[in-house]
């Protein structure tokens, strides 16, 4: 029996779910690096719980976009969906409830802050929507994932289409207040052939924004579409 960090009756009530399998709970936990370290632990790394745990949020997910908003097409419930259950938004949400204190890891990822890893935090939150899932259901599974990924955070991005690349969200802005579309420049580019580089400048109403610069036109142009973005109201 591996000891539970004396937290599990907090971290419960932290989420306002009582699991009726510890045994569950613990599993979530357990990296694989611990299992390197114990290898008579009669469970398992949490990784076919990360597994589960990542259908089972993508299913809440799509049918929260499904009814909360029916006007959207499917493509942005693509581009919705992939920003809120990216890894920095499920570590945050770990983070947010302390999940890494509860971590079982090998002395050397706990030494290498194996516990601020934003992958291994984000595993560990899908983890434990599956074993919240497993041990109570859907409905359950569904509460935990409103409350402590969604809150307010997934309407906030839908609001405000944070979703949207930066240069589409540039054009809806320029075309919306000002009735143009940003226009993109090659400053400059150089290196060989399979190893250019792109230094592209945006333009908006004839006037300089940001200049972006990247390995392919894309990457330079999206970054300087979100620099522009930062300060739009200074440039026009």
């Amino acid at each position: 029996m591996i000891e539970d960090h004396n937290n599990f009756g907090l971290l419960q009530k932290k989420i306002k779910y009582n699991f009726r399998s510890i045994e569950l709970l613990k599993n979530v936990f357990i990296h694989r690096s611990y299992l390197n370290e114990h290898k008579n632990l009669h469970l398992n790394s949490n990784e076919k719980l990360e597994f589960l745990g990542d259908s089972v949020l993508s299913l809440i997910t799509s049918l929260y976009l499904f009814k909360k908003y029916p006007h959207l097409q499917e493509g942005d419930y693509t581009d919705i969906k992939a920003s809120i259950v990216r890894t920095e938004s499920l570590a945050e949400a770990a983070e947010s409830i302390q999940l890494g204190n509860h971590l079982f890891l090998s002395r050397g990822q706990d030494q290498e802050n194996g516990r601020k890893n934003i992958n291994i935090l984000a595993d560990c939150f899908e983890a434990l929507i599956a074993s919240v899932f497993l041990d109570g259901g859907f409905e359950q599974a569904d509460a935990f994932v409103n409350e402590f990924l969604f809150s307010d955070k997934l309407d906030y991005l839908v609001k405000n289409k944070l979703y949207l690349s930066p240069k589409s969200r540039l054009q809806e802005y320029t075309q919306s207040r000002y009735k143009v579309i940003p226009v993109y420049k090659t400053v400059d580019e150089k290196g060989p052939e399979h190893e250019k580089t792109f230094k592209i400048q945006v333009f908006v109403k004839n006037k300089k924004g940001a200049i972006g610069v990247g390995k392919s036109k894309k990457e330079a142009e999206e970054l300087a579409a979100k620099k522009t973005l930062e300060k739009i109201e200074n440039i026009i």
